[in-house]
C-alpha cells in the first residue's frame, strides 16, 4: 500500500535525466538534536533493536549494500543507524552524511517551493493550469485506439487545475512503462530526457491525456510542470528558488541536483538486483542508456525526480512539515498551508486499485494530497501511524514519512533500483517504529 514509485520502468526513466543546476550548498550541516533516550520520548529501547536487527538483516540478506535510517520524535532523534556499504567495488562503509540519489523523494519538495509561491498569492487552487502553462491549453484526452491502432481523441470536457496538476488527477502521463498508448508517447518523444524544462511542456503538450481531468488517479509528469511553474512565476531556476528559500533556510547544505567535487566521495553507488535474489550489480547503464550522473549539472532540473540529499537533510525537510511549516525559529510555509498540502484531494468517484504506482492504492483510508500520499484512517488502512501521515518515496528505494499525530518523522535510504529485494521496507519500518512506541502521551 504504501511503496510509491518504484517500477523498474519509473527508476530507468527518470535516470535518463540528464543538464544546468546549482550544486549543493556549500554550508556547515546542522542535524537535528538527539533526544536523551528512547524512554524520554515514548520509546522502548529494547524494542527498536527489532528495527536495527531488521535492517542489519536487509544488508546481511544481501538486499541492498547499504542502509541508513533516522528515527525522530518531538523533533529529536531517538535512532539513527547505519549497515553495510556505500560502495561495494571498495567496500566503503555507509556513513550518516552519504549522499542518496533521492528521485522523487524530490516531489514534495517542489511541493513545498509552489506553495511558497501559493501563499504569495501567485496562483490559485482551482486556476486552471494553461493560466500559467499557456501550452497545455486545448488539451485532447485519449479514449481508445481505432482498428489501425490510432489514437481516438476528444477534447478535454474543461481544463485540469492547478489542484489536480498538484494531486495527480489532471490526467497526464509520465512514460514509465509501456503499457499505456501516453505513456509509450512519452517514452518515444523523450519527455523526461527533455534539454530543458520548456522543452518538456512543449512535448508534454502534444501528448494526450490519459482520462478527463479530475475523473481518476495516474502518476504523472505533473511535478516537473510544477517546477517549470516555479521558475516563470520566480524568475529564478527551480534549483536556485529551492536553495534560497527551502536549502538555505532549512540548513540542508547537502541536498541539491549535483553534487559537487569536494562531496562525490560521499555519493553512494547504486545498483540493480534481481527481484528473487542473486548478486547486486552497479547500475552504470539502464535501458541502453547511461545512468545519469549527477556529479555533474544535469539538463533538466527535475523537480519530479532531480534531487539528491542526505538523511539528516531530508530529516529537517520533514521535521518543518511535522512542525506546521517552520523549524528552529526559521518559518517556510504556515500550519495552514501544510494542513492543505496533507488533506486528501482524489474525488470519491476516483478511488483506484491500480494507477501505474506499483503498490500505490488509494481509497477512503488512504488518500493522496498536494504531492503526498496521506493516511485518512491508518488502523483501516491496516498500519499503525498516526492520522494524517504524509509520505512518499524515491526510484532508488528512498522512503519517508511525516506523523503530525505522534509527531514522528522517519527517513529511510537505499540505493537500489526496481525493488528491495524482499517485502517492501518503508511498510515493515512502520510496523517496527510504531510497535517500539508504546507511550506516545509522552
Amino acid at each position: 500500500m504504501f511503496r510509491s514509485n518504484r517500477l523498474s520502468a519509473a527508476m530507468l526513466a527518470v535516470v535518463l535525466l540528464a543538464a544546468p543546476s546549482s550544486a549543493l550548498a556549500q554550508r556547515a550541516p546542522a542535524p537535528l538534536p538527539a533526544a536523551a533516550s528512547p524512554e524520554s520520548v515514548g520509546f522502548s529501547a529494547e524494542r527498536l533493536k527489532r528495527l536495527d536487527a531488521a535492517m542489519a538483516q536487509v544488508v546481511a540478506d544481501g538486499r541492498v549494500a547499504g542502509i541508513s535510517t533516522l528515527l525522530a520524535r518531538h523533533g529529536k532523534v531517538v535512532a539513527f543507524n547505519t549497515h553495510g556499504q556505500a560502495n561495494l567495488a571498495d567496500q566503503r562503509p555507509m556513513q550518516k552524511d552519504a549522499i542518496f540519489r533521492i528521485y522523487s523523494m524530490t516531489k514534495p519538495v517542489t511541493g513545498v517551493a509552489m506553495m511558497i509561491l501559493f501563499e504569495e498569492g501567485r496562483w490559485r487552487l482551482d486556476d486552471p493550469v494553461s493560466r500559467y502553462v499557456p501550452e497545455l491549453a486545448n488539451l485532447m484526452v485519449m479514449t481508445g485506439e481505432d482498428a489501425q491502432g490510432r489514437p481516438i481523441l476528444e477534447p478535454v470536457a474543461r481544463e485540469p487545475t492547478m489542484r489536480e496538476l498538484m494531486s495527480h488527477t489532471a490526467g497526464f502521463g509520465y512514460g514509465l512503462s509501456d503499457e499505456r498508448a501516453v505513456d509509450r508517447m512519452f517514452r518515444e518523444k523523450s519527455v523526461l530526457g527533455s534539454s530543458s524544462l520548456q522543452e518538456m511542456v512543449e512535448k508534454t503538450a502534444t501528448i494526450p491525456l490519459l482520462f478527463q481531468p479530475g475523473s481518476d488517479w495516474s502518476y504523472s509528469i505533473a511535478v516537473d510542470i510544477q517546477g517549470h511553474i516555479v521558475e516563470k512565476l520566480s524568475g529564478q531556476t527551480l534549483g536556485a528558488f529551492m536553495a534560497e528559500r527551502i536549502f538555505a533556510p532549512l540548513k540542508m547544505p547537502d541536498t541539491g541536483f549535483h553534487v559537487p567535487a569536494a562531496s562525490a566521495h560521499r555519493l553512494a553507488a547504486v545498483y540493480v538486483g534481481a527481484p528473487e535474489g542473486g548478486p547486486l550489480f552497479e547500475a552504470r547503464e539502464l535501458a541502453g542508456a547511461p545512468a545519469q550522473d549527477f556529479t555533474v549539472p544535469p539538463a533538466l532540473e527535475s523537480g519530479g525526480g532531480g534531487l539528491v540529499s542526505t538523511v539528516s537533510d531530508y530529516a529537517r525537510f520533514a521535521q518543518m512539515i511535522a512542525n506546521g511549516g517552520q523549524l528552529d525559529g526559521v518559518r517556510i510555509l504556515s500550519p495552514a498551508t501544510v494542513e492543505l498540502m496533507g488533506t486528501d484531494m482524489i474525488p470519491a468517484d476516483a478511488l483506484v486499485s491500480s494507477n501505474g504506482s506499483v503498490g500505490t492504492r488509494f481509497n477512503d483510508a488512504v488518500g493522496f494530497g498536494l504531492d503526498f500520499a496521506v493516511v485518512k484512517d491508518p488502523r483501516k488502512a491496516g498500519s499503525l501511524e498516526g492520522q494524517g501521515t504524509m509520505s512518499w518515496g524515491g526510484a532508488a528505494g528512498t522512503w519517508f514519512w511525516v506523523d503530525p499525530t505522534n509527531d514522528v518523522v522517519f527517513v529511510g535510504m537505499i540505493q537500489r533500483f526496481g525493488d528491495t529485494g524482499g517485502p517492501d521496507l518503508g511498510t515493515a519500518t512502520r510496523t517496527l517504529v510504531y510497535q517500539a512506541l508504546v507511550d506516545p502521551a509522552r
